[in-house]
């Protein structure tokens, strides 16, 4: 049963989020230190295919998996400091080697700008060695002040992918930037994910970047939740660690960086996307079992239902889909329902006595609960058309509920009553100004999420901060 009741989802979706994490096996946020989580076996294959998917995209363009070390000399991160901003107050330390006070520091890696660029220098002499694409999927520590949320915000963020790349000149370092964004969309899109891309405002930047674009959704509760960042670093690192290669006329010059980052967050997004009151929905494509075969058996005729089942499953096993046999005898076929469809298997197929004797099974869609039968000698390319289309409808639906709930208004009164609503997103003309900025995010109350690099519009009116000309639409949002 049930550690916490779920709650509404689309009501109380922070409560339905930290139940269902528990009660599908997901993550298990209970333990004895704050902001940290055990990824369970079933949230473990459902992590995994996630960001297999990553990994795909990112091995077939030109980018190499790579480890770097987890610490890092308090050295490397003064360096940091000097040049661009630091992540010095949210590190954790390592002081000691056992009992033996150590000389210099060690941080846990709160992110590898530090880690890497040490050996970059080392790595990097010529124009012939650029670019360099690398990326990791790792561990990163913060010491986060800030109430911690499961996945969400967490001092030990235990799936971190983070690419890194290095080139010749400010342009090559543009182009990969339109090429990380291209490849987060595909990334998203296959989670069937909408979201929206927006180019932060610069106070609001990461550390020692020339700019920074970010990928944000809606969660149930209108909250925004940041799930993927792209960042041009320009030279900022690369003079800090004084890392430069000889151009072909034989001059040295600092190499230009990029670096983009998708986090857990990712796995949060899928279950804020498509979740329900039931539980959890997975799209077929990463979901770890794509098929619950379930037999009713009844009266003496358990063997018989029983080894249909059987045959039902070996006869998908044969094709690409995932197939799960449910034969436990201690739960009725009512808990067993409960059971998957909290854990978001995207079909179940019914066998009982009657279906039997016509041949037939009963197929469960898990996102919609509707009900289909089905001759067992079509099941196969039935199935595999369902696995499809599911996909397929979770993406439009969850894409339809986001432009729902992204409002263009022209008041700072509008903004503000829907933001207090936690209706969504809302848009509105800015003159560009930092100082209108900061005022609109406080006569709202929200975050300035930035300005739309999705989509391409014709400015024409005024700021509805200072009622100069504008010249962007700018989002804002109550954010995590």
């Amino acid at each position: 049963m049930p550690t916490v009741k779920r709650k509404r989802w689309s009501k109380q979706y922070g409560n339905w989020f930290r139940s269902v994490l528990i009660d599908a096996k997901i993550m298990d946020y209970r333990y004895p230190i704050k902001g940290c989580g055990v990824w369970m076996p079933y949230g473990f294959k459902i992590r995994r295919n996630v960001f297999q998917i990553l990994r795909d995209l990112l091995d077939s363009t030109g980018h190499d998996e790579t480890l770097f070390p987890l610490l890092i000399p308090e050295t490397s991160l003064a360096k940091e400091s000097a040049h661009v901003g630091s992540f010095e107050e949210q590190c954790f330390w390592v002081t000691r080697g056992g009992s033996t006070p150590l000389k210099v520091k060690y941080a846990l890696r709160p992110t590898s700008e530090t880690v890497i660029a040490p050996m970059l220098k080392l790595w990097i002499r010529s124009h012939a060695d650029l670019p360099i694409r690398l990326y990791q999927v790792v561990n990163i520590f913060r010491y986060e002040t800030k109430a911690t949320r499961p996945i969400i915000r967490m001092r030990e963020v235990a799936t971190f992918k983070e690419a890194h790349t290095s080139h010749a000149t400010l342009e090559d370092a543009e182009a990969q930037v339109k090429d990380a964004v291209e490849i987060y969309k595909r990334f998203f899109d296959e989670l069937g994910v909408p979201y929206f891309i927006s180019r932060r405002p610069s106070w609001d930047k990461f550390p020692g970047s020339l700019y920074s674009l970010a990928f944000d959704i809606i969660c149930p509760d209108g909250r925004t939740l940041q799930i993927g960042t792209v960042h041009n670093l320009g030279q900022n690192f690369s003079k800090a660690f004084d890392i430069t290669y000889e151009t072909e006329k034989g001059t040295q010059e600092h190499i230009w960086q990029t670096c983009y980052g998708i986090s857990g967050r990712a796995i949060v997004a899928v279950l804020s996307a498509h979740g329900d009151d039931h539980g959890v929905v997975l799209p077929p494509n990463i979901a770890p079992i794509q098929v619950v075969v379930i037999p009713i058996p009844y009266k003496e005729k358990e063997e018989y239902i029983n080894k249909a089942g059987e045959d039902i499953a070996a006869k998908l096993r044969k094709t690409e889909v995932k197939v799960e046999l449910d034969l436990r005898t201690d739960l009725t076929p009512g808990s067993k329902f409960y059971y998957w469809e909290l854990r978001g298997i995207p079909i179940r197929i019914e066998v009982g006595p009657r279906d039997v004797e016509k041949g037939e099974v009963t197929i469960v869609r898990r996102d919609t609960l509707e009900k289909q039968t089905c001759k067992m000698s079509e099941l196969v390319p039935v199935v595999q058309k369902l696995v499809e289309k599911i996909k397929q409808d979770l993406w439009q639906k969850a894409l339809q509920w986001m432009k729902d709930h992204v409002y263009r208004v022209e008041s700072l009164e509008e903004a503000k009553q829907l933001l207090r609503k936690r209706a969504g997103v809302v848009e509105v003309l800015w003159c560009n100004r930092a100082e209108c900025g900061h005022r609109l995010e406080g006569e709202v109350d929200a975050r300035v999420l930035g300005v739309p690099v999705d989509t391409e519009e014709k400015i024409d009116g005024k700021c509805v901060v200072c009622g100069r000309k504008a010249e962007h639409v700018v989002r804002a949002a109550i954010a995590y």
